[in-house]
């Protein structure tokens, strides 16, 4: 074990690889003195990220890059890197620089003065963003406080520190479908903020765009709430409601010897009426392919290769998987030849 870990996904992030091996070393260093690890983990980027991961393991014995066999997305890179941590405390940050590591030294005092056991940074303000990002984001974090069961805080990203206790909780959390910082609102135990200013990317470009801000938005919601399902019974009551009382008005009508006419009204209304069950179903399906997902029971990830950690083993180690069925600890196939 050691005092710190500090988990890095990364994904296409050779640009800011060096700059950012230098200020976690630094800020590690200014925290807990050389009791300290970095894992950086390649989400099977398309650049020279892992190559520049296994120059910097080379050189610094506190550095542990892992390369995943395929690119698996952020949330289960985060996962991997946390799987293999082992610091008494965990800090997340993302690769780009935009959360600052120099919030550390504060982070654990305050983790230590409030005896939490997460410490999440909430964003100020957001450098280098546009205006529809930003309130794409304000709209999102709202939304979701309101939609989900559990208390996830508004303007949180993954950047936080986290005590072994809650890391080890969260792990314990099988599904495939990871939305971290949800997850982690879900597990308890205290949990305080801290405010921050975030600072533009260091370089690169984001990782996110619209299509998959919606889809992370998407899993995020049906993850935490079943208030999509509520909505489409919702829905369907009040349809239920207007069919009634227009089958009502038709039948006035036809007593008191009124012609009925409206093609297109008929027509708007048929339309509308399937525009309606094929949501209903789409919310239906989403579910459902969320559980096919689940009965499968495949890895979480599938880790191709570690370098550096000192007495960790170098690559190539052959494969590891964490598998939803064996949480406590990950599976270790040797090659086949």
């Amino acid at each position: 074990m050691t005092a710190l870990s500090i988990v890095v996904p990364c994904f296409n992030e050779e640009p800011c690889l060096e700059r950012l091996h230098q200020r976690l070393s630094a800020a590690a260093r200014a925290s807990v003195g050389e009791d300290y690890e970095i894992v950086l983990v390649n989400d099977g980027s398309r650049d020279a990220s892992w190559s520049t991961m296994r120059r910097l393991a080379a050189d610094d014995p506190r550095l542990v890059a892992v390369n995943l066999s395929r690119n698996y997305g952020h949330q289960l890179a985060l996962t991997a890197g946390l799987d293999l941590s082992r610091g008494d405390v965990v800090l997340i940050i993302d690769a780009d620089l935009q959360d600052p590591p120099e919030l550390l030294a504060d982070m654990l005092a305050k983790m230590r003065e409030e005896q939490a056991d997460v410490v999440y940074g909430v964003r100020r303000s957001r450098a280098g963003e546009t205006a529809f990002k930003r309130a794409t984001a304000h709209g999102f974090y709202r939304l979701l406080s309101r939609a989900t069961d559990a208390d996830i805080p508004v303007d949180a990203g993954d950047f936080r520190l986290m005590s072994r206790r809650a890391v080890d909780a969260l792990m314990a959390m099988p599904e495939q479908a990871r939305f971290i910082r949800g997850m982690v609102a879900w597990i308890g135990f205290k949990q305080v903020p801290i405010v921050y200013n975030r600072d533009q990317r260091f370089a690169g470009e984001t990782k996110y765009p619209l299509r998959k801000m919606v889809r992370f938005a998407f899993d995020a919601i049906t993850g935490f709430s079943s208030a999509p399902l509520k909505l489409a019974s919702h829905v369907g009551l009040a349809l239920s409601i207007s069919s009634v009382l227009l089958i009502a008005f038709i039948g006035y009508l036809w007593l008191s010897g009124q012609s009925i006419q409206g093609w297109t009204s008929l027509m708007l209304v048929v339309v509308v009426l399937g525009a309606v069950q094929m949501f209903v179903l789409a919310l239906m399906g989403e579910y459902i392919g969320r559980l096919y997902n689940e009965a499968k029971r495949r890895p979480l990830y599938i880790v191709q290769e570690i370098a550096g950690g000192g007495s960790r083993p170098a690559a190539p180690l052959g494969v590891i998987s964490k598998s939803p069925a064996d949480d406590a600890e990950s599976r270790v196939d040797q090659p086949r030849t």
